[in-house]
């Protein structure tokens, strides 16, 4: 069954969930895991795209959208489109609203919540779902 995990940043945590993505995605790349990362529109992914080259100094993320890399060698993949990544089932970093109908193909899910209170609204909601679900569930605050 598909593990979730909800990070949620403090109201002391610098950055927003973009830049915790970027932290999360170096974290379990280091660990050899894949991820995709799903973005609500074409305007996050390519914002994610370039925050994936420039958020720290020194760090190196092999990364690529979908359907412009080469999916077999690209540890992460950003895409907004449901059907994108379809070979990938290791870790899912979910940017969105809403919870993607294809999450549970996954062995772990990563929910990032920050401080804008729409993100939190929509978190609680996702939070739900699972649970309801009866999906295993984690919360880690990160300051």
């Amino acid at each position: 069954m598909t593990q979730v995990d909800f990070y949620v940043l403090d109201e002391q945590a610098s950055g927003n969930r973009y830049t915790l993505a970027c932290r999360l995605s170096e974290k379990i790349y280091h660990q050899g895991r894949r991820i995709l990362i799903h973005t609500a529109t074409a305007e996050e992914t390519r914002h994610m795209d370039r925050l994936l080259w420039t958020y720290r100094q020194g760090s190196f993320i092999p990364h690529g959208t979908a359907g412009d890399c080469e999916p077999s060698v690209t540890p992460v993949i950003i895409t907004h489109e449901e059907a994108a990544g379809d070979a990938e089932h290791d870790v899912l970093i979910n940017l969105c609203a809403e919870v993607p109908g294809f999450f549970s193909r996954f062995d772990r899910v990563a929910e990032i919540i920050d401080k804008e209170p729409q993100v939190v609204t929509a978190g609680r909601e996702r939070f739900r779902f699972y649970r309801d679900r009866g999906y295993p569930l984690n919360k880690h605050d990160i300051r």
